[in-house]
């Protein structure tokens, strides 16, 4: 092989060598976005399961307070209709 033949495929392997490289870099970056992604939709997720648990904490408190307050209204209620009904039926 004649010495322009040797620098020709020398640049040529530089040159492939530098495109590979720039390949990398491109796919390092894109990983490095796609990791930053996958965090902001991670914290994104606890913050809404925390949040949520949050609205269960207090529909939980909701449920008991109601479950309080029917045990001392129904029994007024069932009172009241049993006065009613002997009201008019006596």
């Amino acid at each position: 092989m004649s010495d322009d033949q040797v620098v020709r495929l020398l640049t040529e392997i530089r040159d492939a060598q530098q495109r590979q490289l720039a390949r990398q870099e491109e796919a390092l970056r894109l990983q490095r976005e796609q990791f930053a992604i996958f965090q902001r939709q991670a914290e994104r997720a606890e913050q809404l399961q925390n949040r949520a648990e949050k609205i269960q904490d207090k529909s939980a408190q909701v449920i008991g307070t109601a479950r309080r307050a029917l045990f001392l209204v129904l029994p007024i209620v069932v009172l009241l209709i049993v006065y009613v009904s002997w009201l008019l039926f006596r």
